[in-house]
């Protein structure tokens, strides 16, 4: 029994090296960060890419991350595409249109921040929920994601026509004024929204470990992405996002994610607890 906990211990050991192995490997080579990533989710992702790539071990995908960048490119899609829904949640879309809106059409330009944007599912519900409210034209959202193969769907405004059932319940359950078929064209198989929801998009590559801020926002969405890093990188997520807020500004997260006990919680005021939107108070 002893010899066998003893053997259990040194594999997970040396299962950890080589995971800080292959995750610096990535950081020095591609300057991809993921050393404080919640360790069980990245260990998940890396066996799945073992898995995929048929390397049998940890060791074996370092060498091939390190010496093909079409293997990188499918492990960072591992790693950075979230599942997603257009209006997905829709209690939250509902605290938006009455907690946040109103606000937002206090000023001349709204200038929103979509982070983590995945493939843009996201972004173009928000872009609908403010066309409906009437602000659109004077707003420009910024939708940012790690991962570039998912901005370039995104930039695309096409979805799978099998899917819209789906995102119309969606919308409608989320308090939308319209019929969501009227945002888009249709093929055989996809779904392309109209390029007058499409105009005030600005998708562009940010990595929120690494990069900077990029402007003052008067609405921030970060939800579903802060789940996978451990309470250091939070930290500092959460302190760009603060740098990046603008006074008496909005911060949306998921519904697995709060301001609870960090160090900037006194800074923002909960606007609505259930659907995890915050105001910046100072």
């Amino acid at each position: 029994m002893i010899d066998i906990d003893l053997q259990t211990d040194e594999r997970a050991h040396l299962e950890s090296v080589e995971i800080d192995l292959l995750l610096d490997g990535i950081f020095r080579t591609y300057g991809f960060d993921f050393r404080h990533y919640a360790r069980g989710s990245i260990r998940r992702r890396i066996w799945r890419r073992v898995r995929a790539e048929h390397t049998g071990t940890i060791s074996g995908l370092q060498e091939r991350l390190l010496h093909d960048f079409d293997c990188m490119e499918r492990f960072l899609t591992d790693v950075s595409v979230r599942t997603t829904a257009m209006f997905r949640d829709p209690g939250f879309y509902h605290g938006l249109r009455t907690k946040v809106v109103p606000v937002l059409r206090t000023y001349p330009f709204i200038r929103v921040w979509d982070a983590g944007c995945s493939t843009g599912e996201e972004t173009y519900s928000l872009a609908i929920l403010l066309a409906e409210a009437g602000l659109y034209e004077r707003t420009r959202i910024y939708a940012t994601d790690l991962n570039e193969a998912a901005l370039e769907r995104a930039r695309t405004g096409r979805f799978p026509l099998g899917r819209m059932r789906e995102y119309s319940g969606n919308y409608i359950a989320a308090g939308g004024t319209r019929s969501l078929c009227e945002y888009f064209t249709t093929d055989r198989t996809e779904a392309r929204f109209h390029s007058r929801l499409t105009a005030n998009l600005v998708f562009a590559q940010h990595n929120l470990v690494s990069d900077r801020s990029f402007n003052e926002f008067n609405l921030i969405l970060c939800r579903n992405v802060l789940i996978y890093f451990d309470r250091a990188l939070q930290e500092h997520v959460h302190d760009l996002l603060y740098e990046s807020l603008g006074v008496l500004g909005a911060l949306a997260l998921g519904p697995r994610e709060s301001l609870r006990s960090l160090r900037l919680e006194p800074c923002y005021e909960e606007l609505d607890a259930k659907h995890k939107l915050y105001r910046r108070i100072r």
